[in-house]
């Protein structure tokens, strides 16, 4: 009776131990929400050829608001919007991130992602963070646990993606990014580092190009400063919400989904934003109606 008890006593402990642990990690997540001055940093470092010209370091800026879109106990999504000047927003990337998540997307090459389904006990306390284009189509997503130790907070993941897209039209010479992506929580914000390796990959094998470091710092700002993008997200959200809801059901066939460059020379993400700017200024807002046409523009580019 008594080694029942301890046993019993031991469960509750780790219970609750593990539901201390899942709190930590939704703060973590969720302290990344908010109005931020961001550096976007980027410098190639090694590469195995002695004759590879290493290109010019990147770097960029500007205020950024992350928009906490949702808030359940299994998942929490967060919209990334770039103030570029005075009222001009750019709708940015997404990071969607789930507990203990089997299914993911892995990038293969050629804007083509394979749907892979992971056994419950290797995902057993992870999160799973799910990084999204522009338009909401898919990047990369990657598995791993929250760490809290030390007074440090942090996530770290390596995954397959497509060229970013600030190589994507200049660079022929890769085809992959392999991306080690090291999400961190700091006193004045979060600092988003990376270890990328640049490969070109053909039939399966991968040739490593170059490798690169990422460093993209986030210093909390006043929330007032970012209040054009609350404002164009106010007048914005739903849309952005039926176009979500699409894609979900595409990522819900758990297919193969590979996606050409362009059609009638425009690349996907045009179209959806141009049928984003054209619906959102009428009068009568049909969510049936824009989900059908948003739809329809994804299967055109389906391959």
């Amino acid at each position: 009776m008594k080694k029942i008890i301890i046993i019993s006593l031991s469960l509750l402990t780790f219970n609750a131990f593990a539901q201390s642990k899942k709190k930590q990690d939704q703060a973590a997540i969720k302290a990344m929400c908010g109005c931020y001055e961001v550096t976007f940093n980027f410098a190639e470092t090694f590469s195995p050829d002695k004759d590879y010209k290493f290109h010019d370091n990147y770097r960029s800026g500007g205020l950024e608001w992350v928009e906490l879109v949702e808030d359940e106990k299994n998942k929490i999504s967060m919209q990334h919007l770039l103030i570029v000047g005075p009222n001009v927003i750019v709708k940015h990337w997404r990071q969607d991130w789930l507990f203990e998540n089997t299914s993911i997307y892995t990038y293969d090459k050629e804007a083509s992602w394979k749907h892979l389904e992971l056994p419950k006990s290797a995902v057993k306390g992870q999160w799973t963070q799910k990084v999204f284009q522009v338009d909401d189509g898919l990047r990369y997503e990657g598995s791993a646990s929250w760490v809290h130790v030390d007074g440090k907070h942090f996530w770290e993941n390596k995954a397959d993606s497509p060229l970013p897209r600030r190589e994507f039209s200049k660079r022929k010479d890769y085809n992959v990014m392999i991306r080690t992506n090291r999400h961190e929580i700091t006193e004045d914000g979060w600092i988003h580092e990376q270890d990328n390796d640049k490969v070109l990959r053909e039939e399966g094998e991968d040739k490593l190009l170059a490798q690169e470091k990422g460093w993209n710092t986030y210093v909390k700002v006043a929330d007032s400063k970012c209040k054009a993008a609350q404002d164009w997200w106010a007048k914005n959200n739903q849309y952005w919400s039926d176009v979500r809801q699409v894609w979900d059901q595409v990522y819900a066939s758990k297919e193969t989904l590979a996606f050409k460059g362009k059609v009638d020379d425009k690349v996907m993400h045009e179209q959806i934003f141009a049928l984003g700017d054209e619906v959102n200024n009428s009068e009568n807002y049909n969510s049936e109606e824009i989900q059908k046409q948003v739809l329809a523009i994804i299967q055109q580019y389906r391959r």
